[in-house]
């Protein structure tokens, strides 16, 4: 039984070591920058670099940290793992990145990552979420709105692109540790003084 387990569960533990490694934190270090944990909003994350590190850094930043989603979630569809399994790697990678292990369980919010485990899990999943984020941003020109609203709403679109129900309760929890991780913007957007970017 535990033979069955060994590798998916490995997976598992590879895809959050792997996320754990915060794109943020380590670029801003080899840039010469402070530690986005520090500056602004204190996340470290794109947005956040984007305030003091400049868009290109932001942009690389950006780029790290939809691989980390999208690396463990291809490896688990091409050992060809069950798709609860494929899912629950997605999610592993955006824990990883939430409790980042390497920087003392202090992460970023975790929305590039979701974006890309999501992507590498169900492109029609993460192309639904990321057209609802654009249109919501459009109207709104709010990045968290934005992010709040595509999670709430992809695990609506799970219930016609995943087959999988296992898997839609994966997503559906990654979409409440996304929402629970952007409490503090929740509170502002209530009192009317989120930004705008």
């Amino acid at each position: 039984m535990l033979e069955t387990y060994a590798l998916p569960i490995s997976l598992l533990l590879i895809a959050y070591l792997f996320g754990s490694l915060n794109s943020a934190i380590v670029l801003c270090k080899l840039a010469g920058l402070p530690d986005p944990r520090t500056q602004g909003s204190g996340n470290p994350g794109a947005t956040n670099v984007l305030r003091f590190g400049g868009k290109k850094l932001a942009a690389t930043v950006l780029f790290f940290d939809v691989l980390k989603g999208v690396i463990p979630v291809v490896i688990a569809h091409l050992l060809g793992l069950d798709m609860v399994w494929v899912a629950a790697t997605a999610f592993a990678a955006f824990v990883g990145h939430l409790f980042p292990v390497f920087f003392q369980f202090q992460g970023g919010k975790g929305v590039a990552t979701a974006l890309g485990g999501f992507l590498a899990l169900s492109p029609a999943l993460a192309g639904a979420g990321l057209l609802t984020w654009l249109l919501v941003f459009a109207i709104s020109r709010i990045s968290s709105l934005s992010a709040l609203t595509a999670a709430a709403l992809t695990p609506v679109y799970s219930l016609w692109i995943i087959d999988s129900v296992p898997a839609r309760w994966v997503i559906l929890a990654t979409a409440l540790m996304l929402i629970a991780r952007h409490h503090g913007n929740i509170r502002r957007l209530l009192s009317g003084q989120e930004g705008k970017s």
